[in-house]
């Protein structure tokens, strides 16, 4: 009888975990590496950031995805390198030999070389990030009750650049907290100086999307009391100042960096097979440019095809896809059938900005508002993994609804003890 073929998925985001999902119970043996045992929901990143929902409400542990399956494993583990020779993977606990490997990764966040605003910057790629950022929110709040008057304006002003999804929807949540959390929780501090920015380098904030959408997110914004400066690029952050490439600066202690994101790379892939923002070249199929049996999806990867000859935007949707006709082609190389060629379908794009107030850009039209606002938190639940997270963040949505409120504002600091006793030979 002949032997299970071995695929290893690097990755547990929604492309590696749709994968793995839909290879359960198949003829393949299916490895998942992840450096977290769970998958994080990113799309409602900031609203960790911003205590509007727990951590736990957008993660999902990934043993309990995959507690009844068969054939799929699971290793919490720092992919190092790879040998295509000899077809193995070499991590921090192990050296695993496949037969196919998918590579999905995804990106981090992308400083454009600039090691001062790496340094000073907060970001927001992960479920960590989101939780010290909301430390570094909330603990602002406290800090402007005590810091000296004239010190007071730059530890107001928050400075968030990039005015995609993630930069808008963060500003849109801080404006909202400004206008009604702040005055009840601090009855005694006047918070009219808490000042937000938003910085975009291109004209317009969502970019990619209509210019309906363009126009009525930064309507939205500004009617929520945010600065937008569109056209506008952040040159250097020293931890104090932000300097533009206009010759202008603000002065701020919190920089928010949400401005673009580089591929994750891997030691052993050629660097032919990389193209721009650290993106694996493949095929129709996923197969990576001149890489035999290694696949890249999501984030990571980099396809033109007749109607995306730029390669494809890198969202949630084109990864499922690409999932969805990886697991397929995978299933039909078990009986010598023929592959699908990947071709997406653009099913639309959405943003929020605050309370009764997003946009959304379907195949053949354009809305905004309340209902805009509805079909966007629908779409974000049906997305959500399973039933229980699905009903806290109902609730939680409703309670934050009805009172404007949440009650989540909780500062959860690292313990400093650090204890290592557990004998764990790494095989390396």
């Amino acid at each position: 009888m002949e032997a299970r073929k071995r695929i290893i998925i690097v990755g547990a985001g929604f492309a590696g975990l749709r994968l793995a999902q839909h290879l359960e119970n198949t003829q393949y043996d299916v490895l998942l590496l992840d450096k977290n045992n769970f998958h994080q929901f990113q799309p409602l990143m900031y609203q960790v950031a911003t205590a509007r929902l727990e951590p736990a409400s957008i993660s999902f542990p990934l043993r309990k995805v995959f507690q009844h399956s068969k054939n799929v494993r699971i290793r919490i583990a720092e992919v190092l390198s790879v040998d295509m020779q000899n077809k193995t993977l070499r991590t921090n606990i192990d050296t695993f030999t496949y037969d196919y490997l998918v590579i999905a990764f995804g990106a981090t966040t992308n400083y454009f070389g600039n090691e001062q605003i790496e340094k000073f910057s907060f970001p927001m790629k992960s479920v960590p990030e989101a939780i010290q950022l909301r430390n570094r929110i909330l603990q602002t709040f406290e800090d402007a009750l005590i810091i000296d008057h004239k010190d007071l304006q730059p530890l107001m002003n928050f400075v968030i650049v990039g005015g995609g999804p993630t930069g808008v929807e963060l500003a849109g949540a801080l404006a909202e907290m400004k206008k009604n959390v702040l005055p009840k929780d601090y009855p005694d501090k006047d918070f009219s100086k808490l000042t937000i920015y938003l910085l975009e380098g291109t004209p317009f904030t969502l970019n990619p999307m209509s210019d309906d959408s363009r126009k009525w997110s930064q309507k939205y914004l500004e009617d929520l009391g945010v600065i937008v400066k569109t056209s506008t690029i952040v040159s250097n952050y020293d931890g104090k100042t932000v300097q533009l490439q206009n010759g202008e600066s603000i002065d701020s202690l919190n920089l928010i960096w949400a401005a673009g994101v580089v591929g994750n790379t891997l030691d052993g892939m050629p660097k032919e097979s990389l193209t721009r923002g650290n993106r694996f070249i493949v095929d129709r199929h996923n197969e990576v440019q001149n890489v035999p049996d290694v696949y890249a999806i999501g984030d990571i990867s980099w396809m033109t095809t007749p109607k995306y000859v730029n390669g494809h935007p890198q969202l949630a949707a084109v990864a499922n896809e690409q999932a969805d006709i990886l697991a397929k082609n995978f299933k039909a190389k078990l009986k010598n059938k023929s592959l699908t060629e990947f071709e997406y379908h653009d099913k639309g794009s959405m943003a929020t900005v605050g309370k009764r107030k997003a946009v959304v850009d379907l195949p053949k039209f354009h809305f905004h508002g309340v209902f805009a606002w509805l079909t966007w938190m629908f779409v974000h639940l049906m997305l959500i993994l399973n039933l229980k997270n699905k009903l806290l963040i109902f609730i939680q949505w409703a309670f934050s609804y009805f009172s404007n409120d949440s009650t989540l504002r909780i500062l959860l600091k690292p313990g400093t003890k650090k204890v290592d006793n557990i004998p764990v030979e790494r095989k390396l």
